[in-house]
C-alpha cells in the first residue's frame, strides 16, 4: 500500500473517530487551553505554504485535539477536473495531538504554537463551534486558493467565536498577493514559473486579508482582544532545520539553457514547435478563466505573450502567405511590447523576461525573412 492510500485511510478513520468521540457535549474545565498551530512549509506542492490548525487541550477531560480544515479526498470522482474548475470540496477533520505531531515529525516540518488568552466561556464557545462544524455539512467547503483555505477558515471560526472581526491582517497590506506568494516558490523554479504565468489580475491586487499560515502567525502576535494581547508568545513544539531541495532540472539554469538552445540552434522546426506550444498555452490561459471558479485564473494578461494568434501565424507559415505572416508576426511583437509595459511593476517580470526575448527574437527573424522576399512597389 502506497503512502497516498495510507494518508486517505488515516484521514477517514480520524474523521469517523472524531465524530463518534465528540457526539456528546463536553464541558471544558478551567485548565483548558486553546491555541493556534502553525506548521512550517514543506517540499511537496501541497505543503509549500505551510498549514494552520487549532488545538484544544483539557487534561481533566483527557482531551488534546487538533482541528484543521485542510483535508480532501483523492477518491473524489474527476478529482483533477474539479480542482482545476474550483469546485473541489475540502473538509475539516480532528486528530489527536500525538498523531498530528507524528505526521509533521515524519515530514520533518517545524510546528509552532500560539496559545490564545481567552476567558473559559470563549474557549468553550470555540470548542462547541468546532464540534458543531465536524458534525454538520459546514465541515465541507469549496476550496479557493486565496479566499477560502485552511488558514482563512481558521480565521473565520475564531472571529465568529470572538463575536467580531478581531483577527485581521496586520502586515504586508501594501503588497500584492503575487509578491507575497513569490518567495514561497524559491527552490521550486518551475512551480514559480507556472504560477507566475497562469495567475491573472486578482493576485496583483493588494492583499487585504489573511490567507497564508505565517501571515496569521504574525498577525496574531499583534492582535488585541479586550485591550490585551490575544495570544501568548509563540512556542516551538517541533523544530527542524529547513533544507532546500536540490534538483538538477528544477532550476533557472535548465530554463535558460533550453531557451538558449532554441536561439542558438536556429532551426525552423524548433521555432515552429516553440510557437505552437506558446499558442496552445495562450488558448488555455484565455479560456480557463471562463471555465474555472478560481478567480485567480481570470483576466490573465499573460496571453499577450502566450498568444493564441501565434497559431494563426503558424497557419500562414504553412500556406506560405508572406504578407499575412508579416502582419501577424508584427502584431504579436506589438503585443509583447504592451506586455512589457503591463509587467513593469510585477513580481514575475524577470522570470518571464527570457520568454519575452525568445519570442521577440523568433518573431523578428520570421518577419525579416519574409519581408525581404516581398517586392517593393514604387
Amino acid at each position: 500500500m502506497n503512502s497516498s492510500s495510507l494518508k486517505k485511510i488515516f484521514l477517514f478513520l480520524f474523521l469517523i473517530g472524531t465524530l463518534n468521540s465528540f457526539g456528546q457535549a463536553i464541558v471544558l474545565s478551567k485548565d483548558a487551553r486553546t491555541s493556534v498551530i502553525t506548521c512550517d512549509t514543506g517540499n511537496e506542492s501541497y505543503s509549500l505554504f505551510g498549514h494552520t490548525a487549532i488545538r484544544i487541550t483539557d487534561s481533566e477531560n483527557n482531551l488534546d485535539v487538533v482541528y484543521n480544515y485542510g483535508a480532501f479526498d483523492f477518491r473524489t470522482p474527476n478529482f483533477v477536473a474539479k480542482f482545476a474548475k474550483g469546485d473541489l470540496q475540502y473538509f475539516a477533520v480532528a486528530n489527536t495531538f500525538l498523531d498530528f505531531m507524528s505526521q509533521y515529525t515524519y515530514e520533518q516540518r517545524s510546528v509552532f504554537e500560539q496559545e490564545l488568552i481567552l476567558p473559559l466561556a470563549y474557549k468553550q464557545k470555540l470548542f462547541d463551534n468546532l464540534t458543531a462544524v465536524l458534525s454538520s455539512n459546514e465541515s465541507y467547503y469549496t476550496y479557493k486558493f486565496i479566499d477560502k483555505n485552511c488558514t482563512s477558515m481558521v480565521v473565520d471560526i475564531l472571529n465568529r467565536t470572538l463575536g467580531a472581526q478581531i483577527i485581521t491582517k496586520k502586515l504586508d497590506t501594501d503588497k500584492t498577493y503575487r509578491s507575497i506568494l513569490f518567495p514561497y516558490f524559491d527552490n521550486f523554479f518551475y512551480e514559480k514559473l507556472g504560477t507566475s504565468i497562469i495567475f491573472g489580475t486578482k493576485v496583483d491586487q493588494y492583499s487585504n486579508h489573511i490567507f497564508l499560515p505565517f501571515e496569521l502567525h504574525k498577525s496574531l502576535e499583534q492582535t488585541q482582544f479586550n485591550n490585551n494581547l490575544l495570544c501568548k508568545k509563540s512556542k516551538i513544539l517541533l523544530e527542524f532545520k529547513k533544507q532546500a531541495p536540490s534538483s538538477w532540472w528544477n532550476n533557472i539554469y535548465t530554463y535558460l539553457v533550453f531557451l538558449g538552445l532554441i536561439l542558438v540552434l536556429n532551426k525552423k522546426y524548433i521555432d515552429i514547435f516553440y510557437l505552437l506550444v506558446m499558442g496552445l498555452l495562450g488558448i488555455f490561459f484565455a479560456t480557463v478563466g471562463f471555465y474555472s471558479y478560481h478567480q485567480e485564473l481570470a483576466n490573465n494578461y499573460n496571453v499577450l505573450l502566450f498568444n493564441p494568434t501565434l497559431l494563426v501565424l503558424l497557419y500562414f507559415l504553412l500556406v506560405k502567405n508572406k504578407k499575412w505572416i508579416i502582419y501577424v508576426a508584427v502584431f504579436n511583437m506589438v503585443l509583447i511590447g504592451v506586455y512589457l509595459i503591463v509587467m513593469i511593476n510585477k513580481a514575475h517580470l524577470l522570470i518571464a523576461l527570457p520568454l519575452v526575448l525568445t519570442s521577440a527574437f523568433i518573431l523578428a527573424k520570421i518577419t525579416f525573412k519574409n519581408s525581404k522576399r516581398i517586392p517593393i512597389v514604387i
